[in-house]
């Protein structure tokens, strides 16, 4: 966006004080800071939490899959909450939920209610994000929301930067409990700014025109968080059972027809939570594939290099954390400059060319072996892959609104929003499936028909069903344990590179798709106004008074 930082400073106008406006844009930013944060944080601490509550692989997957899937899922029908009840009422709700559920999670005894918290925060996290976009819009003159949004983005990244490195501190100098416990600050400081400085909304005077109430698709909801949540399940299920499983075909085949019949409900109601209409736009839909794509790409990285990081490569939780910090540092820096560019010539180019540039540097991880050098092995993958992603996030997410009607931009980027999001969980579940089966057939490559012990034999058949795991030597004679662990990790850097190849195919594919497929868009939508895409937040499109689709609410009606 033009001319902005992360400054919380706004110049006094109509409306609120220069105070108040200031302190709720604090609030705001606390608050999506908080979803942010947790988005990028627990990543770091899944080997602490495999190690203490156990779980394997799948247990890892679905700590962050249960967050994203409800997060996902959410998005749509939370943006039009605030419709019935108020952005203030279901911001300050999201808030209190967030830290509710961190709480839950801090203390969870055994991984099952992890994962339940997790679902649970994630829905809380898709109802604080759109409230507090519509908070802003709210309260803030149209001469000052851009610089107040862009603003609001900017710490946004920040936050999605500094959480793996704090996530790791906390993980090293503590436990992962804390990584939970770290949010129950910032939400009682979110919550104190909330009630003091947003001003409850003014009732119509008389006479005034009444809008017509909104009504909650539920229904449509339900049958896509039920379908989504059937297919992530038997993809995660599918290493410990197989295929024709009936924890995994069923879940598969239930999530896919409930999916189907969620679109034909969304194609017949009169309010949807999905404008199918949208999705008659080239532009829009192409943008949506690629988004799609290469988000997928995107959390991959995030959720794999970590835990290889630490797992393989013998890292602490910090130093994994910071691994990928470089990414947000150059997105903050370039983004919107590429942007700009991407106003003056075209989004095409960039579209096409920045996918490729950072499907490349994901590429470059393929060299990677367990002893990891960061100067020379990961630096230099992680900054070419920040370049490319630099170049491409903003013109993808202007594009995506630019082909939708400026009354339908919040919409549009509701659902941009959410692909995002379901694409990481998609991919997580999905190349989970691939890179266990990769582990446990490149262990029994390298075990051959060596002969073990019982217990030898026993700790091979644990180490098959954990991928990037240590296998379990005690007792076990020394050549026969050095066997074991050289097979395990053998077998985990290939794997890590199996998802690593998948990653940035998915990244390049992106990239093609978006070359072949993207014409000029219909409406003109500033790519330097999307600095973040979804990244890191919604662009200022979104919040367009004239644009007041599911998510870019108008002014509050109901407290």
């Amino acid at each position: 966006m033009d001319d902005v930082s992360p400054d919380l400073r706004v110049q006094p106008a109509g409306g609120a004080d220069a105070r108040t406006k200031r302190l709720t844009l604090l609030a705001c930013v606390l608050g999506s800071t908080i979803v942010m944060i947790d988005g990028s944080v627990v990543n770091v601490a899944l080997p602490s939490i495999r190690g203490d509550l156990g779980g394997g692989l799948a247990g890892q997957q679905w700590v962050t899959n249960a967050y994203l899937l409800t997060l996902g899922s959410l998005l749509l029908v939370a943006g039009s909450l605030g419709d019935v009840l108020g952005e203030r009422r279901v911001f300050l709700l999201g808030v209190a939920g967030f830290g509710v559920t961190s709480v839950l999670c801090a203390l969870a005894p055994t991984i099952e209610v992890l994962v339940i918290g997790r679902a649970l925060q994630g829905a809380a996290g898709a109802a604080l994000t759109p409230a507090a976009l519509a908070v802003i819009v709210a309260t803030f003159d149209a001469s000052e929301r851009n610089r107040a949004i862009g603003t609001w983005t900017a710490w946004g990244g920040i936050g999605a930067a500094v959480g793996p490195v704090l996530g790791g501190w906390l993980v090293d100098v503590a436990s992962w409990h804390w990584v939970f416990l770290i949010n129950v600050p910032l939400v009682l400081g979110t919550l104190l700014l909330i009630a003091r400085v947003i001003p409850r909304p003014a009732p119509a005077g008389p006479g005034a025109p009444s809008t017509p109430a909104r009504r909650l698709d539920l229904p449509g909801a339900l049958l896509c968080a039920l379908g989504l949540g059937g297919i992530t399940f038997g993809l995660i299920q599918q290493p410990l059972s197989g295929w024709g499983a009936p924890d995994v075909a069923g879940p598969l085949v239930a999530g896919v027809l409930l999916l189907a019949v969620f679109v034909a409900y969304e194609d017949r109601t009169a309010d949807p939570m999905l404008p199918l209409g949208l999705f008659r736009r080239r532009n829009f839909v192409v943008g949506n594939v690629e988004t799609f794509v290469m988000y997928g790409g995107l959390s991959l990285l995030s959720f794999y290099l970590v835990i290889f990081l630490q797992q393989v490569a013998g890292w602490d939780a910090l130093e994994a954390g910071a691994a990928l910090l470089p990414v947000t540092a150059v997105m903050l820096v370039a983004a919107g400059r590429f942007g700009g560019l991407a106003d003056r010539y075209g989004p095409r180019f960039f579209m096409g060319v920045g996918p490729l540039i950072a499907g490349s540097g994901l590429l470059l991880l393929l060299r990677m072996d367990a002893d990891v050098s960061y100067v020379t092995d990961l630096l230099p993958a992680v900054a070419l892959f920040a370049l490319g992603l630099s170049m491409t996030v903003a013109p993808l997410t202007a594009t995506v609104l630019a082909d939708a009607e400026a009354r339908n931009a919040g919409a549009a980027s509701g659902v941009n929003n959410a692909i995002a999001r379901v694409a990481g969980l998609v991919a997580i579940a999905g190349v989970g499936v691939v890179v266990a089966s990769s582990f446990a057939g490149d262990v029994d490559a390298r075990l051959g028909d060596r002969p073990l012990s019982a217990a030898g034999e026993r700790s091979a058949a644990e180490l098959r069903d954990g991928a990037f795991s240590r296998p379990d030597t005690a007792g076990l004679p020394a050549d026969e344990a050095a066997t074991l662990r050289e097979a395990a990790r053998g077998a985990s850097v290939e794997s890590f590179r199996v998802g690593m190849g998948i990653s940035g195919g998915l990244v390049i594919l992106g990239g093609l798709v978006g070359a072949a497929g993207i014409r000029n868009p219909r409406r003109e939508v500033a790519s330097a106004d999307c600095g973040g895409g979804q990244w890191t937040g919604q662009p200022c499109d979104a919040a367009n008074p004239e644009a007041t689709g599911e998510l870019a609410a108008a002014p509050v009606r109901a407290g």
